[in-house]
């Protein structure tokens, strides 16, 4: 479950595929195994293994382990006893120490086997990168790998024993180990290679205390926040420990200790540590409404009383807290320090498309409506989609196509009577001889013997949307002027009227009608190329039976 060591093996395979062996089938399976392994590290708790420091002394031992301290990594959730059992069945007539300081000279030159055994704690080494907060689920895994300090912690007091406070002289004892290797490594061992030691005060163990609570809790929220579904039962015991302090009295002994004008007249260069386990104090309040909040949304029907009784216990510390050392609230980390997505962001772009709501952008687009959408809405603000403003909107659409049509209709009536004007003007000044001949043309264009041209060009010709282009080169366009043939507009309203009372497309013959008569040469196109398109039975242009 080295997931980390994996994608830095990867990474460098990836390298080979790509760059040098151009093997793209074997990089994209690797790539989906890193893929794999990030998202283990994320969601996957790993047990965190515990180490031992063993020391072999006596001249009974061979000599590569004489007289030698080793730190040991110990297997999954395996306590120190099993680890002490397994370590004896290999020197059987090894005697196991009970003490866990240094021995004497005396136990080193004898000729027995002695072991020493102790859990000991590795020193967190964060990789350079890390140069800023990330997740707890990150973090635990150099936590308890890829670690080469480890450091062991022994109570000593000092001076007269306080039988009210005992941590007003209550010292540690700090022992600092160093491994030849990092661990794990090719091996599950290494040999210590220096250890010193360091004493630390009952203040500055107390400021210690406090932060690895205040981390402790928060890291639990992370936990719960990034799980909702992990137990409550851990929570619980964390949080009533420290509100309802019934055995060890919370910080309430760090306050008779150290806030007292006696400590502070005896020791004044203490003055910085003091305020800083003040700050400390106040800041756990925070953690800690955050923690009993996630816990009243988790906890069941059972607890209830429980964690009732749990914030009326907090109810009162934060009064306490707040009144002495100030209002703090929570930092951005606590919510902010796992840097994913909001959840309601990650929940709107998983959730099923079917069941997903509609954004404004969405609406309007689907209704194709050319009206702007609502100021202040765009497609990252999600509403839901109302039937009653749907509703509205088409209706909108509706009325607004409605004037659009009617706008249209008046628009295409005014542009045809402008034609029918300038028509009318240029054959105003026409010999009265030609009005004649215009009743001629009447009396045959409505005869049944004329073909009935079809509905559609009768349409297009009355509504003026089709033009014929000028052909350059036509030699009959510009040789033989099309006949002029005034009234046009009457004699088709007329065939339109015929079509109505009766006669339909079946009358109609396979001899296409004359081309629509316009006011001017240029309107004729190169599809009258001879006079042969003409049908005989229509009479010839006016301006050859007009008499001189």
């Amino acid at each position: 479950q080295m997931w980390e060591e994996a994608i830095a093996l990867g990474k460098e395979l990836a390298e080979q595929y790509e760059n040098e062996m151009f093997d793209y089938e074997q990089l994209s399976e690797l790539l989906r195994k890193q893929a794999q392994f990030y998202e283990n590290i994320v969601k996957v708790i790993r047990p965190k293994p515990d180490y031992f420091a063993v020391g072999y002394y006596g001249q009974g031992f061979p000599t590569f382990i004489r007289n030698k301290v080793f730190i040991y990594r110990g297997k999954e959730y395996e306590r120190r006893e099993d680890f002490e059992a397994r370590l004896l069945t290999q020197f059987p007539n090894a005697e196991k120490m009970k003490t866990t300081s240094p021995p004497g000279d005396d136990i080193k030159t004898s000729s027995g086997q002695y072991i020493q055994c102790f859990t000991v704690k590795p020193k967190l080494d964060l990789p350079p990168k890390f140069h800023k907060p990330v997740s707890e689920q990150i973090v635990s895994f150099y936590r308890v790998n890829e670690v080469q300090r480890f450091e062991y912690s022994r109570p000593v007091r000092k001076g007269e024993k306080n039988p009210d406070n005992e941590f007003a002289n209550m010292w540690i004892e700090r022992t600092i180990y160093v491994t030849a290797y990092k661990l794990p490594g090719i091996l599950r061992w290494f040999e210590v290679k220096s250890v010193f030691m360091v004493e630390i005060s009952p203040l500055e163990n107390a400021i210690e205390t406090m932060q690895l609570t205040n981390d402790k809790i928060n890291n639990m929220i992370q936990q719960h926040l990034n799980d909702p579904n992990l137990p409550i039962n851990p929570l619980s015991m964390l949080l009533n420990g420290i509100v309802d302090p019934a055995v060890m009295g919370g910080f309430t002994n760090y306050e008779k200790a150290f806030f007292t004008e006696k400590y502070m007249h005896e020791h004044p260069e203490d003055h910085d540590k003091i305020e800083k386990l003040k700050d400390l104090i106040a800041w756990q309040i925070p953690f800690l409404a955050e923690g009993i909040r996630i816990h009243g949304e988790k906890v069941t029907e059972a607890l209830r009383p429980f964690h009732e009784r749990m914030e009326a216990c907090f109810k009162q510390l934060k009064e306490k807290v707040e009144k002495q050392y100030g209002v703090r609230t929570v930092p951005p980390s606590v919510d902010e320090r796992r840097g994913s997505r909001p959840r309601s962001m990650v929940r709107s772009f998983t959730m099923p498309s079917s069941s997903r709501p509609l954004s404004v952008a969405s609406v309007s687009s689907i209704s194709s409506d050319s009206t702007p959408s609502r100021p202040g809405s765009d497609g990252f603000v999600l509403e839901p989609l109302l039937p009653k403003k749907m509703h509205s909107r088409s209706q909108d659409k509706l009325d607004k196509d409605d004037l659009d049509k009617d706008k249209k209709e008046k628009k295409k009536e005014k542009r045809n009577s402008k034609h029918q004007e300038i028509f009318d003007k240029e054959f105003k000044s026409t010999d009265i001889s030609l009005q004649q001949s215009e009743a001629v043309i009447l009396s045959e264009t409505i005869s049944p013997l004329r073909p009935q041209r079809p509905k559609s060009q009768v349409i297009n010709v009355m509504s003026s949307e089709r033009r014929f282009s000028v052909s350059p080169s036509s030699p009959s366009a510009q040789v033989t002027p099309p006949p002029i043939m005034p009234r046009t507009k009457l004699s088709f309203s007329l065939q339109s009227n015929l079509e109505l009372n009766g006669m339909s497309s079946s009358d109609m013959t396979d001899i296409p009608p004359p081309l629509p008569l316009k006011g001017s040469m240029a309107d004729y196109g190169n599809l009258l190329e001879s006079q042969d398109l003409i049908s005989p039975t229509t009479s010839p242009p006016a301006h050859q039976r007009v008499s001189p």
